[in-house]
């Protein structure tokens, strides 16, 4: 073992996404000492680069394995887990998800591949201002934590990702494959909440359409 990896364990901090500047901290001394102490460690394949500046442990050196949600956070601080990731999170899609897809609050889409870790997406959303984090969850998995879009605020978010119009409650249910029981259980009172984060008449349309429908 080497002996960054010593010293990471040592800290109790093994299980944690890890900054340059924590590393930083940890370790000390010159900028070379560090930078080879980081590097012996990557090529003992005990330290995974995340991408620039964040690095994790090996599995094999963790007592828990990554959270990805958590993970794609620390690679994107402020963004949240979103779409089709945080439907199948919720159960209401059958499909297992293998992109993490997660928004953000301005700045250019980014997206990076990981062959350990997975795949990450991060695309950019407008919303009106103090409403980004409405009916967005904060949850504690694998003791990490991850902020989750709850699952009507998933399902709109991919509204306005991909521009849908209301094309009825049967595509909801066939089309995206919907759990019709777990959409039905959602108060109104929830979904209509949802009106005040967006700013197109699209999504707004699209949430006035759905509550119609659910109504019948």
């Amino acid at each position: 073992m080497t002996p960054l990896t010593e010293l990471i364990i040592k800290s109790g901090d093994e299980h944690r996404v890890l900054s340059s500047r924590q590393l930083e901290r940890l370790l000390g001394g010159s900028d070379a000492r560090r930078y080879g102490m980081v590097n012996r460690a990557l090529k003992a394949g005990e330290l995974l680069k995340v991408r620039r500046g964040l690095y994790v442990l090996s599995r094999d050196n963790r007592r828990t394995s990554v959270q990805p949600f958590a993970l794609a956070q620390q690679m994107v601080p402020g963004s949240y887990i979103s779409v089709e990731t945080a439907l199948s999170f919720h159960g209401w899609i059958p499909e297992a998800v293998h992109v993490i897809a997660s928004l953000t609050c301005g700045g250019k889409s980014l997206a990076f591949s990981h062959d350990v870790l997975g795949q990450f997406t991060f695309r950019s959303i407008a919303t009106n201002p103090g409403y980004f984090l409405q009916a967005v969850t904060r949850h504690e998995l694998q003791q990490q934590v991850a902020l989750v879009a709850e699952p009507m605020r998933a399902l709109i978010d991919l509204v306005n990702l991909r521009k849908l119009p209301w094309q009825g409650l049967g595509y909801l249910l066939d089309g995206l494959r919907v759990d019709e029981q777990l959409l039905r259980s959602v108060a109104v009172s929830d979904i209509k909440k949802l009106l005040a984060i967006y700013k197109g008449e699209r999504e707004k349309n699209f949430i006035k359409e759905l509550l119609r429908s659910l109504a019948l």
